[in-house]
């Protein structure tokens, strides 16, 4: 089991181009030579980033092989997206009802081990929980997230906004769905969350944005749902936008409360990569199955 790395570990101005590189801001030659000044005590800014990058051993906290759930590996049409598409499917074993039904939106690399697992998660709060994989016209989620994060900067954006559109709209439709539906997202999930709670008022019920970009003011305009925001206090780039974000929701009485996790990194919740807080990860989740309860149970 490889040794979990926690952020306190690092520089912050350190994990700060972190983020910047898998955000597409610094390529990998530029973070490395930026990393270099914290390369002390005979490590190398190749090692660095090493320890930063996600570890999926970590990541398991359900077992595909679970008894409590079923999964499957789930075909679907998206006419306006990239037309076949594919996501992990999961539901609780036993249930016998209509369940209510949740969207888990990835990160911007596919539908790596970690998304994989909180769509397992779900399933086990007694949830018919959906994971669409964006890189599937391209042969899904390669095995490591840098080709994935350059997979998906290949895909078409607005086919992708299409390709998750049709995921959330079969979830409303789906035999074994009660017809309520919700969405949580991390990061690029995150936005996405946002961004399918203006697309489709009358279908979500319930949006989960985990650091993600925001909702202009037009279209916040067209909310529905209540919102349940997570940030990380020290996620400076998404946070920017977060006060014209909440402006907007305030002049149109959409329903929301938002979370900002002191003293963490965006990714806090990511169980896998330094970034994560298991305080403010485990309390979020708390606060997310909450949530979806009162909103998509009741």
């Amino acid at each position: 089991m490889p040794q979990r790395k926690t952020a306190s570990d690092f520089d912050q101005e350190l994990l700060d181009l972190y983020d910047y590189y898998v955000h597409g801001r610094l390529d990998r030659r530029e973070f490395l030579d930026q990393a270099k000044k914290f390369a002390v005590g005979g490590l190398t800014a190749a090692a660095l980033l090493g320890m930063l990058n996600p570890q999926y051993a970590l990541a398991t906290q359900v077992e595909p092989d679970d008894d409590r759930i079923k999964t499957e590996r789930l075909n679907y049409k998206s006419p306006k997206g990239h037309g076949d598409m594919q996501g992990l499917l999961a539901r609780p074993a036993k249930a016998k009802d209509p369940l209510p039904a949740v969207v888990v939106v990835h990160e911007n690399r596919g539908l790596n081990p970690y998304v994989q697992d909180v769509v397992r998660r779900l399933a086990v709060a007694g949830y018919l929980a959906f994971g669409p994989d964006a890189l599937y016209p391209l042969g899904g989620y390669p095995g490591n997230d840098d080709e994935g994060r350059t997979m998906q900067r290949k895909l078409d954006r607005d086919k992708v906004t299409e390709d998750f559109v049709a995921a959330a709209e079969l979830l409303h439709t789906h035999p074994e769905s009660s017809g309520k539906v919700g969405v949580v997202g991390f990061c690029f999930g995150g936005g996405m969350s946002n961004t399918l709670a203006w697309r489709l008022p009358n279908i979500i019920k319930a949006a989960v944005p985990y650091y993600g970009s925001q909702a202009t003011a037009e279209q916040a305009a067209l909310i529905k749902a209540p919102l349940l925001l997570q940030y990380a206090e020290l996620d400076k780039r998404v946070n920017a936008g977060w006060p014209a974000y909440e402006e907007a929701l305030k002049a149109n009485d959409v329903d929301y409360t938002a979370h900002m996790y002191p003293g963490v990194n965006h990714g806090f919740h990511n169980d896998t990569t330094p970034r994560y807080d298991e305080d403010a990860a485990e309390l979020s989740w708390k606060r997310t199955v909450a949530f979806f309860d009162k909103h998509l149970k009741g």
